[in-house]
């Protein structure tokens, strides 16, 4: 298929992808890939809303402290400042483009955004659009994107790799485009840019049970890593406290925000937990909330345990969580009276490719930013609605230096297009399903919210051995969807793994049996593996 040359190539379409691209598309001529529609993305999930400082009982410093506290040593201070700074601009930034955020009459008829708490936050400061926000910004940025002359879109193209000077054979390590699949042509595209982003969300499918959409496979992270980027703190996954449980209900998550307005987490005798391993009960971080329920399942060898708002107004419940509401009536759960079953599923990847301030990457010529990068605003664990918040603050960070080198870099060369004359197509796609279930049944016994170091290297055999298969199958057939997230999962899996057995405590989201308390002895450390 013909190439494409572009200032600005995008790898993803969520909100740090696509506010990107309106922030330069005046300056450069962007191309933005989406893996499937334009609108899949982690963002669209995305239900509780974005933390930032409104309230006059608020303050720059509380949201900081908040954000310090709950990543457990790990944050960098200077980062978490430069991200929470910018929490207004990014909501103005929201609004101007006409995103519905949840607004609140005052008595003498000004209308205020509403606020709501989640855990860790010690205030009201998080902005939503009633219980859908990331659905409301995604679709608000996407008119916009779509409207744009100088943003072309890429919907169902599925990045296969990142093409550096070194895999052509020229010297220097710069990033000079990618190899695309368009999934519906079947086809592969060769994309020419002088500058890459990966916008390409978290790693949760590596996991058997997780609250993300399918294509949350940990791409950007991979092609990174294969294109000699460093990666960090990837033992940092996320499992959030509350996913419904029900055979119907699939990756449907119960915001953070049930539990700020005042929802228990109750056992199935109807008796309280929480308090006897937190004393902020349910507003604890993530990951003390997660543990405390898998334990409590563990301990009585129950399926799950319910959240219960039912005490609140009903008029108050269907419009403060009306997505929540409708979709448990669905499933003849009705939560103005009765208690949501939920368990923690995988949700949040903290670690992930390493950027500085800018959101560049060690590799010339890539950044990274939202879910895939590791920034050092989360540290061990992300506080609640502090993703989309980073989503927005980088975006507007890696704008700001593209704008202000781009014209520093040379247009790219041509490039060698992709080559599949030697390979066939496969005549046994079992092998890629049952691989894809192996790895994500193994993540979930074996490196889940508990871990022991005979878990983890239990795991790390299975996932070296799958490892070998899958990079054999790759070089003998044709590439598939379904292949290339396979492979990015497998590298995604066991840099998860080492990063975990390389860290001999418990900190944050990083629980292990074998080392139980945080080692206060020596400086917290980030956990990088380079290739």
């Amino acid at each position: 298929m013909p190439s494409s040359a572009h200032d600005v190539l995008i790898i993803g379409s969520g909100a740090a992808g696509l506010s990107l691209a309106l922030r330069i598309a005046d300056r450069a001529r962007v191309a933005v890939l989406s893996k499937t529609a334009l609108t899949e993305s982690n963002t669209l999930y995305a239900q509780g809303g974005i933390s930032a400082v409104l309230d006059a009982g608020d303050s720059i410093e509380s949201h900081i402290q908040d954000t310090l506290d709950a990543g457990a040593g790990l944050c960098n201070p200077d980062v978490v400042r430069l991200v929470v700074s910018q929490g207004k601009e990014c909501i103005d930034w929201l609004l101007e483009r006409g995103v519905p955020f949840t607004e609140v009459s005052t008595e003498n008829g000004i209308h205020n955004l509403h606020l709501t708490r989640e855990g860790g936050h010690t205030h009201r400061r998080v902005v939503h659009a009633a219980d859908a926000t990331g659905r409301a910004v995604e679709t608000s940025l996407v008119q916009h994107v779509r409207a744009h002359p100088s943003i072309d879109l890429f919907e169902f193209h599925n990045a296969i790799d990142l093409i550096t000077e070194k895999k052509i054979g020229r010297d220097g390590s710069r990033v000079l485009g990618a190899y695309v699949l368009d999934t519906q042509a079947n086809k592969v595209r060769t994309f020419r840019t002088r500058i890459v982003v990966l916008a390409t969300g978290g790693a949760s499918k590596a996991y058997l049970y997780t609250s993300n959409p399918d294509i949350a496979t940990g791409d950007g992270i991979a092609m990174a890593w294969r294109a000699g980027a460093c990666i960090a703190n990837m033992e940092f996954i996320q499992f959030h406290p509350t996913c419904l449980y029900h055979p119907h209900a699939r990756s449907f998550l119960i915001s953070e925000a049930v539990r700020g307005e005042g929802g228990k987490l109750l056992l199935p005798d109807g008796s309280p937990f929480m308090h006897r391993f937190d004393p902020r009960a349910e507003l604890a971080p993530r990951d003390i909330v997660a543990r405390a329920i898998d334990h409590e399942m563990k301990r009585l060898g129950v399926d799950c345990v319910y959240l219960d708002i039912s005490r609140k107004p009903a008029d108050f419940i269907k419009s403060h969580f009306p997505t929540i509401y409708g979709r448990c009536l669905e499933l003849n759960i009705d939560i103005t009276s009765q208690p949501m079953p939920v368990v923690p599923a995988a949700h949040y990847t903290c670690g992930g490719v390493q950027t500085n301030r800018d959101a560049r990457t060690d590799v010339p010529g890539l950044y990274a930013i939202g879910e895939t990068a590791c920034t050092g605003l989360h540290g061990a664990n992300r506080m609640a609605s502090n993703s989309l918040l980073e989503c927005l603050a980088f975006a507007k960070l890696a704008a700001e230096d593209i704008i202000k080198t781009l014209p520093e870099i040379p247009s790219p060369p041509g490039l060698p297009e992709w080559d599949e004359s030697k390979v066939t197509d496969s005549d046994e796609e079992v092998v890629v399903a049952h691989n894809w279930d192996e790895i994500r049944r193994f993540m979930w016994d074996y490196v889940g919210i508990v871990r022991t170091n005979k878990r983890l290297q239990r795991a790390l055999r299975r996932v070296e051995l799958l490892k070998q298969e899958i990079a054999e199958y790759y070089g003998n057939f044709r590439v598939t969807s379904d292949l290339l997230e396979l492979r990015n999962l497998v590298i995604v899996a066991e840099l998860i793994i080492r990063s975990a057995l390389s860290r001999k405590e418990s900190r944050g989201l990083h629980y292990t049996l074998d080392y139980p308390r945080t080692n206060d002895d020596a400086p917290a450390r980030d956990t990088v593996i380079c290739p």
